[in-house]
């Protein structure tokens, strides 16, 4: 009895067991017969590294930088390398011209998403970035395009300086907690557009759990995982206690989250609106609609384009901001130049406003040299092409997961001498002139259909944050108990996007006129609320 018993639990996982093996087995067999090919459809791939039969390039990659490996491959191989990871193709770009003559000029092809199961268990494929190219992709994109758009945008600088002038305040008197004071500054400058909700200094509920989501994303959503379970999608449903699965014991806190961070502001600005006291928001003005059915209609669609542009910008923003005091650190003769450039357009008692935008050339120079220096998203989000295609002779095939390397293009020592030197002259022409290139256009906001669509938000936010600081504030080396100054050496924490890692340093107030200005100006929009 107990034998026949003990068989009966054990059987279904038995069986599990061997269709796994026989799964890899026929896998091994069949990617060994394909990894042995040099052309598909009798046209030649893109050069790149020696395939191994099944596992094809996994075993070369840098998993915690992926794209220094990458970079090493452009140096081998070209700008446009083939690379297999197990079954699936990957055509990796390192050059931002390519990029642009296949992504943006043939967008047709290239604007689809892998499907990877992680996005589904753990609740994330609502996220426009990852969700494939269709029909709601589409429709999220024109719910963006109304309060994102250029115009828009441009109309919140009141806003971005308001929230700057926050960050301004909240840095001088408690330095210790630049990285929480960063992520209040871009959680609050998104829920204002997205919800027209003022959050809380500290300990904000819904920008706690949001970060706990923009956590776990970053760890479990890069695109060498995303290739394995595209490869084995039966890995979804191991067990979280068997090796490689251990992953999923944050999935169903993920999708808890998620679900509260959709409906809880939306009900907020449901609330406000009845009480008539709701501020102009995305939401609000999805739901002030006329047309009742349409609203009710993509009502869900509204709460996942409104968390998707929550969870994509206020990362992406507080890590850019991060970078900009690092390097400011690093290089003060960079930040004492542009000191110098916003004391001659504004003098040395006036805050800067966008006013002042086109008389500060120098401030912008640092905002491209920003993104170009640490890329916040060094792989963006990967494409996949919806039907095979030819470039330069080499044939991509339908299916293929496309990663654009920003980093690579960053540091391409043709275009960018030196790269690795933080150096906002290489945005100048010969004559001193800013080149036409703004930061909208950049390539580290992506390309073609897929391009970020909070751009525009982005730059001003960026540009605000950047000048209000340098306007008000002294970034300089930390020191020890013995009054020397402690060296730092730029660290940065991976995953799908990246950050600095904790690094000390002493923050103080460079213009006492300033500073009050900032900080009157602050408690009367604090008070005006």
């Amino acid at each position: 009895m107990l034998a026949a018993s003990g068989t009966c639990v054990h059987h279904p996982l038995i069986m599990i067991g061997i269709y796994i093996i026989v799964a890899i087995v026929c896998a091994i067999v069949t990617e060994g017969w394909r990894t042995t090919r040099k052309k598909a459809n009798g046209m030649a791939l893109p050069p790149g590294p020696r395939l191994l039969p099944f596992v094809g390039n996994v075993l070369d990659i840098d998993l915690d930088r992926p794209w220094l490996t990458y970079v090493k491959w452009g140096k081998q191989y070209g700008d446009i390398v083939y690379a297999r990871l197990f079954s699936q193709h990957f055509i990796i770009i390192n050059s931002e011209k390519i990029a642009r003559a296949i992504v943006d000029k043939r967008s047709a092809i290239y604007s689809d998403r892998p499907v990877v199961p992680t996005n589904e268990y753990f609740g994330l494929s609502f996220n426009t970035g990852f969700m494939p190219y269709g029909d709601t992709f589409r429709i999220h994109r024109k719910l963006y395009h109304q309060v994102l758009r250029i115009e828009a945008s441009n109309s919140y600088q009141d806003l971005y300086l308001r929230k700057a002038h926050e960050l301004v305040v909240n840095l001088l008197d408690a330095p210790k907690d630049m990285e929480q004071h960063l992520t209040t500054f871009a959680a609050s400058l998104i829920l204002a557009v997205t919800y027209g909700y003022e959050t809380k200094p500290r300990d904000d509920p819904f920008v706690t759990s949001a970060q706990r989501v923009i956590e776990i994303a970053n760890q479990v959503l890069s695109p060498e995982r995303a290739a394995m379970q595209m490869f084995f999608p039966f890995l979804i449903w191991l067990p979280s206690f068997v090796p490689g699965g251990e992953y999923k014991k944050r999935a169903p806190e993920c999708r808890r989250l998620i679900k509260d961070i959709m409906d809880t502001p939306f009900k907020y600005v449901k609330k406000q609106l009845a009480e008539n006291v709701a501020r102009p928001s995305m939401v609000s003005d999805f739901l002030s609609q006329g047309d009742t059915s349409q609203v009710r209609a993509h009502e869900q669609l509204m709460k996942e384009v409104a968390v998707t542009a929550y969870s994509a910008g206020s990362e992406t923003t507080s890590s850019t901001i991060h970078s900009f005091i690092l390097a400011m650190l690093l290089y003060p003769d960079v930040q004492t130049r542009a000191r110098a450039a916003i004391d001659a357009v504004c003098g040395r008692n006036k805050i800067p406003t966008f006013q002042d935008k086109k008389s500060l050339p120098y401030i912008e120079a640092i905002c491209r040299e920003i993104l170009r220096w640490e890329p916040i998203v060094p792989l963006g989000v990967p494409h996949k092409t919806l039907r095979d295609d030819i470039y330069d002779g080499f044939f991509i095939p339908k299916g293929s997961v496309v990663i654009l390397n920003a980093w690579a293009m960053g540091h391409d020592e043709e275009i960018y001498p030196n790269p690795s030197h933080f150096d906002p002259d290489r945005h100048f022409t010969a004559d001193g002139t800013l080149k036409d290139e703004p930061a909208y256009t950049h390539f580290s906001f992506g390309f073609g259909r897929r391009i970020c669509p909070g751009r525009f938000f982005a730059e001003n936010s960026i540009w605000a944050s950047v000048v209000s600081i340098l306007s008000t504030i002294e970034i300089t080396k930390a020191q020890d108990k013995d009054g020397k100054d402690i060296d730092v050496k730029p660290q940065f924490i991976t995953g799908l996007s990246i950050h600095p890692e904790h690094f000390p340093c002493s923050i103080r107030s460079v213009s006492s006129a300033r500073e009050e200005q900032v900080r009157t100006m602050w408690k009367a929009d604090t008070t005006g609320q």
